[in-house]
């Protein structure tokens, strides 16, 4: 597809309840725009992969691409990135909390602004998160302040752990073999390793999960944990378009 089109890539797993609603809502969004969306499922037992497959046939953009024998967000994500067909990628989550009506502000600012990587941020003004505990909160900043504090190009950015973003492909192509594929926050992969020089970020409101269930645990917590650690010996600084 090239050039000005952009690639929509999730990963899902048991996401059956949202994913319909999920492929409707971005379809609605980007009315008007060259784009396709990519649908990574861990081959969930729920069924998600074949609902997504009906209702994506409505469109005719949307394709949706099973692993089997494979687990984990990361891995996902890179698997549809590698897979995309545009130059430029949007990665989000189908879960609803990163709400699909906000993906023309991300890609406008992405093209417009000739940057290669666009973060949907929680911290900027105009940003916040909807339904969360103060726990959730404090787990949140906690994430926030340990990336900045030991990666420091992640200090470009006031939400480095955000699950929504945009990015230049070929930016993510030329360091794949090097991204780690654990844990569930790529971003903080691609900021660390990947050759970006200008970035941006636009606010959205995270919102409350309504249906399904979350995949944020101690386990993922102890993973983002080890994945700072090992990122802290990257750094260089770059310009930032706010």
């Amino acid at each position: 597809m090239g050039e000005g089109c952009v690639s929509v890539v999730t990963a899902t797993y048991n996401e059956a309840d949202n994913i319909s609603e999920f492929i409707d809502r971005v379809e609605r969004a980007l009315e008007g725009y060259r784009f396709e969306l990519v649908i990574v499922d861990d081959d969930s037992p729920d069924g998600t992969a074949e609902i997504a497959r009906k209702a994506g046939s409505r469109y005719g953009n949307v394709r949706v691409i099973v692993r089997k024998g494979e687990r984990g967000l990361a891995s996902a994500l890179l698997k549809g990135i590698a897979s995309a067909s545009c130059d430029y990628v949007v990665v989000m989550d189908a879960d609803l909390q990163h709400p699909p009506e906000v993906l023309p502000k991300i890609i406008d600012t992405l093209l417009r602004d000739s940057v290669d990587l666009v973060v949907a941020s929680r911290y900027v003004s105009g940003g916040g998160v909807r339904g969360w505990s103060a726990f959730r909160r404090l787990v949140s900043r906690a994430a926030v302040y340990a990336a900045h504090l030991l990666v420091p190009r992640t200090r470009a950015v006031r939400d480095p752990i955000s699950g929504f973003f945009a990015v230049r492909r070929e930016l993510v192509l030329r360091e794949r073999e090097s991204l780690c594929t654990e844990g569930f926050k790529l971003l903080i992969e691609v900021l660390a390793k990947c050759d970006w020089r200008r970035i941006a970020e636009v606010p959205y409101t995270f919102q409350r999960r309504e249906r399904g269930k979350s995949k944020l645990g101690a386990g993922e917590i102890l993973k983002y944990l080890v994945q700072v650690l090992r990122l802290a010996r990257y750094s260089s600084r770059a310009e930032v378009v706010h």
